[in-house]
């Protein structure tokens, strides 16, 4: 999609779209198109989807580009929220091919790939114990009576017989993803899995919660945290579940809000620009990664940064250009967003871009020599005049002022130390919990 396509798309036709939205992408029976109608499903889990990506140094091996053979792939997740019944949502998006799933499970997790014994439950798909997923399209399964809390992790298994082509999925999960020959779905055991594993998720991009569970029945629907890499949460420790937008999922329990929290960043993603390894833009992915979540009610926008850091940059990893952007295009972009949320009655957060002096979108000799020229590199301007807008317009319902966040308070410009996650731009443990509690509760 070209920069002046996207344009026009922020500027209006994003918001069109999404008004005449009904239901998800992919929903399997009218029967679930009814649950979402009469609000019955909250979404608890997600992950941004997109192409496959082979293997690199900078992210570590993956499976998404040979796929699966007589596999099986147990993906371990936190939910948010709890419920009485659970149902997932698989993805084909970026398949090649009609996907296969010979059968799948739920189950409680216990430690690494084991299951806690007893809780297991088979998945169906409008009552199959199999489904096939056409390319491009999504699925979801029927509902699994077995009880979840808040902050609960769960280990979905999935079974493939035949050939999946190249997969579906999300590269960055930060979460160990384990893999097995044969079906395994109903082994609770770990020792099956040993020593195949990935820091991937494949085709799963949705868990859903329904019914009461404990003083959860109440929930009040779902926020989405949709973003770039800083949201999916690089630079935060694999497998602790510190991303921002859980640490946020944890203030709200600790707080008695039953809500949802979901992440939708993708590592690399920008505001404008399509990528095949870095997923599709916010603009363009807003309608099915934030809209079309069971229950949304709010949404938080930190979109931006790698539009403002990698402009003008040659297309080194062959995923994209990279064009120039202004403060300006950025700007319309997020009113675009804005438009689109309120015409579905979503609440949206607008947060401020965060510091990046220093990194290599704006490294320490590009600053000292635009300082000795009294100025600071086109790239801060360009945050600067974005930020100021977040804050000061009031087009948003509400900011989340990421970047005083974590700002250094001797150099406003650059990430405070103690927040850095050793490259100057993304934040540690500590940084994505200054990020969550740096969000208004009150406000979502």
């Amino acid at each position: 999609m070209s920069l002046s396509t996207v344009r026009i798309l922020a500027a209006g036709a994003v918001a069109a779209a999404v008004v005449a939205l009904g239901v998800p992408a992919g929903a399997a029976t009218a029967s679930e198109a009814t649950s979402l109608a009469t609000g019955r499903w909250t979404s608890t889990w997600s992950a941004s989807l997109h192409h496959p990506t082979p293997s690199n140094d900078w992210q570590g091996s993956n499976w998404s580009v040979p796929g699966f053979t007589d596999q099986s792939v147990r993906q371990v997740v936190r939910v948010s929220t709890g419920g009485s019944q659970v149902r997932i949502r698989l993805s084909n998006r970026y398949g090649t091919s009609p996907l296969r799933v010979t059968g799948a499970t739920v189950a409680k997790a216990a430690t690494g790939a084991a299951v806690r014994p007893g809780t297991v439950r088979q998945l169906r798909f409008d009552r199959s114990r199999s489904t096939t997923i056409p390319v491009g399209q999504e699925t979801t399964s029927d509902a699994a009576m077995i009880p979840v809390g808040p902050l609960d992790s769960l280990a979905v298994t999935l079974y493939f017989a035949g050939s999946t082509g190249p997969a579906t999925f999300h590269e960055l999960a930060l979460a160990t993803t384990y893999r097995a020959q044969g079906d395994r779905r109903f082994d609770p055991s770990a020792s099956a899995f040993a020593g195949e594993t990935s820091h991937s998720w494949y085709y799963l991009t949705g868990v859903d919660v329904a019914g009461r569970t404990g003083g959860w029945a109440g929930r009040h629907g779902t926020v989405v945290a949709l973003g770039d890499s800083i949201t999916e949460g690089y630079g935060s420790t694999v497998d602790a579940n510190n991303r921002y937008p859980d640490q946020l999922a944890e203030r709200l329990v600790r707080a008695g809000r039953p809500m949802g929290v979901v992440n939708a960043g993708i590592g690399g993603n920008k505001l404008l620009g399509d990528s095949t390894c870095f997923g599709a833009s916010a603009v363009e992915r807003f309608a099915n990664d934030v809209l079309a979540q069971p229950g949304v009610r709010t949404v938080v926008v930190l979109e931006g940064v790698n539009d403002i850091g990698t402009g003008d940059m040659p297309d080194y990893l062959g995923c994209g250009a990279s064009p120039t952007v202004t403060a300006a295009q950025l700007i319309e972009a997020h009113r675009g967003l804005i438009r689109a949320a309120h015409g579905r009655g979503v609440r949206i957060v607008g947060a401020t871009l965060t510091p990046f002096k220093g990194s290599f979108y704006a490294p320490a000799e590009e600053w000292e020599a635009a300082e000795n020229a009294g100025s600071v590199p086109a790239a801060e301007q360009v945050r600067d005049a974005v930020n100021t807008w977040i804050r000061t317009s009031g087009e948003y319902d509400a900011v989340a002022d990421f970047d005083r966040a974590l700002a250094d308070p001797a150099d406003p410009d650059a990430m405070r130390a103690t927040y850095d996650g050793g490259d100057k731009l993304h934040p540690n443990d500590a940084g994505m919990n200054a990020m969550a509690n740096a969000i208004d509760l009150g406000r979502l």
